[in-house]
């Protein structure tokens, strides 16, 4: 359990410190997961001196849940999809169409929002870090992962606290490496990993990507 996104940034920051080289502590870019992975990448960033940036994806929730991902948008149009959840769901086709349509708006807005319409930074040849505040079905992450590649950086790594734990190794089949605290077989959300797992602000998020 964590007391909040703070506190876990900062634990991640020193299992980041353990396990990754000081070659690639040197040529790392954070790019965090908004809004909750800003305030670990925030964290990060400040500990061991690596730029931070932010990736933007919007989650596509299951028809009965809004925590649940059955898939994911990227700031580029990329779409993934859990089809062994939305099967087993019995998620429409209808319904996906217009989530995906309602979601692209949306995304929009966190792109103007969160990147101001810039393009994403220069990441070839680089070791890039994908933060987030938790990994539950693993749709954002994968999304991020197939962005993140048509870059042609050196590596990239995903760093979380909490991810599922039947998630974890088809994960590590996608990333260069995977560094977290806590891979639990009961998990039900991110939140309840997390004593204090309320709303971020935009002015906190301003704050931390303009620092």
């Amino acid at each position: 359990m964590f007391k909040d996104r703070i506190d876990a940034g900062q634990k991640l920051a020193e299992k980041l410190k353990e396990e990754l080289s000081t070659g690639e502590i040197g040529r790392a870019i954070i790019l965090a997961i908004p809004r909750g992975g800003i305030i670990l990448g925030g964290e990060i960033s400040r500990i061991l001196n690596i730029p931070l940036d932010c990736l933007v994806t919007k989650k596509i929730p299951s028809p009965e849940s809004e925590e649940l991902a059955i898939g994911a948008i990227s700031e580029d149009g990329m779409v993934v999809w859990e089809d062994e959840l939305c099967e087993r769901l019995k998620v429409s086709s209808d319904y996906k169409q217009d989530l995906v349509k309602k979601k692209i708006f949306e995304l929009e807005d966190k792109q103007s929002f969160f990147r101001k319409n810039k393009p994403l930074p220069d990441i070839k040849n680089k070791t890039v870090i994908l933060v987030d505040d938790g990994v539950a079905t693993g749709a954002t992450v994968k999304v991020s992962v197939q962005v993140i590649e048509n870059f042609n950086p050196k590596e990239i790594i995903l760093a979380v606290p909490v991810i599922e734990k039947g998630v974890l190794a088809e994960l590590k089949e996608k990333f260069s490496k995977v560094i977290y605290l806590e891979a639990p077989e009961m998990f039900f959300s991110v939140g309840q990993f997390y004593e204090d797992f309320s709303q971020i602000s935009d002015e906190t998020v301003k704050k931390i990507l303009n620092a």
